[in-house]
């Protein structure tokens, strides 16, 4: 398998998704692998494999590589002789945020008829936003903890109890992430998460919540993860998840019976199918009182979760090989050559 990863991007996180590329060398051992970066600019570079390191894009030493257009079916470099594809079988999106989270990336791989991984357009649209997350979860039967939207220009007017946890509708990794324990915590919470949105979620911060991390894929059946534990102190950071995200060895499966493992895997499921097809995504749970909870959907994870899977590159080559494919609409003109003909007999 030839595999192209797609990363960078023009988002808050586009750091974030260097070093999930960066990892993905490591991850991947059999796979023949192209790198894509998008800059801030959203120009396309092809990157040497040997050159993904991280002050390779911080000194912009990339600006040296090969620039790249998109065309029908392929991603090109220009030159004297003519242009010339950047060969692979399937592209895998790797940009967290921005551009590859909120249906920018699907929207042109689409359009420009290139097989890859990634959610699709609907998909991205609802997880993006944690408030139409909150609606998804709502129409499937799936529970959430109870919360408050907010505007920039609205009354910052608090509807429930501290203490509280203040995130930006659209970003993940914490960045712009709180924990409010009085009004004037508040205050500046929402000052913090507002430099990087207009909108927020306030939710009820609860000490000590059991959280659980499941992430997984549909080929031609069902490809779980083990379930994770992640270890915290009272939320992971933004540093936290940032190292987090380099990850490239199996972590250990969470300590959990098997009737509260199959709780969190039919939730997971009931929120991948039909939508999420052609990802490979993570989802976060809480468990209250032995009832799972969705906390958020991370649609494109860091480094793929690919630590949660005993047979990572082998899931991916089978989900390469099982992508929803869009349906082909015939254009024939039928109904203008109806109208030209019946102009023509009168």
């Amino acid at each position: 398998m030839k595999l192209a990863i797609l990363f960078g991007g023009s988002s808050f996180e586009h750091e974030i998704s260097i070093v999930s590329a960066i990892t993905m060398r490591k991850v991947f051992k059999k796979t023949e692998l192209s790198f894509i970066f998008i800059d801030a600019e959203r120009q396309f570079y092809l990157i040497e494999p040997e050159k993904m390191k991280s002050n390779f894009f911080s000194s912009a030493a990339y600006k040296k590589s090969k620039k790249l257009v998109l065309k029908n079916g392929a991603f090109s470099s220009e030159g004297l002789f003519g242009s010339k594809a950047v060969v692979f079988d399937v592209l895998l999106n790797l940009i967290h945020g921005r551009d590859g989270e909120d249906g920018k990336i699907a929207s042109l791989m689409e359009f420009y008829a290139i097989p890859f991984i990634s959610p699709r357009l609907e998909a991205s649209a609802l997880s993006y936003n944690k408030l139409y997350t909150k609606f998804l979860a709502q129409n499937l039967g799936v529970k959430t903890l109870p919360y408050q939207h907010l505007s920039k220009n609205e009354e910052r007017k608090l509807t429930m109890e501290y203490p509280v946890i203040v995130k930006p509708v659209r970003l993940g990794s914490s960045i712009g992430v709180s924990i409010v324990k009085n009004d004037q915590e508040f205050d500046y919470a929402l000052d913090v998460a507002f430099e990087f949105d207009t909108e927020v979620i306030i939710e009820p911060f609860i000490q000590g919540v059991k959280e659980y991390n499941q992430a997984g894929t549909f080929t031609r059946e069902w490809e779980l993860s083990i379930v994770e534990e992640p270890h915290k102190e009272e939320f992971l950071d933004f540093e936290k998840k940032y190292m987090d995200f380099s990850r490239d060895s199996q972590v250990l499966a969470a300590t959990i019976d098997d009737a509260l493992a199959s709780k969190i895997q039919d939730t997971f499921r009931k929120i991948y199918d039909p939508l999420f097809k052609g990802a490979i995504i993570r989802c976060d749970f809480f468990v209250i009182e032995n009832e799972v909870y969705l906390n958020e959907i991370n649609p494109i994870p860091g480094s793929m979760a690919n630590y949660l899977f005993d047979d990572f590159e082998g899931m991916v080559e089978r989900l390469s090989q099982n992508l929803p494919k869009e349906q082909t609409i015939r254009i024939n003109y039928d109904y203008i050559h109806s109208i030209q003909s019946a102009k023509g007999k009168a």
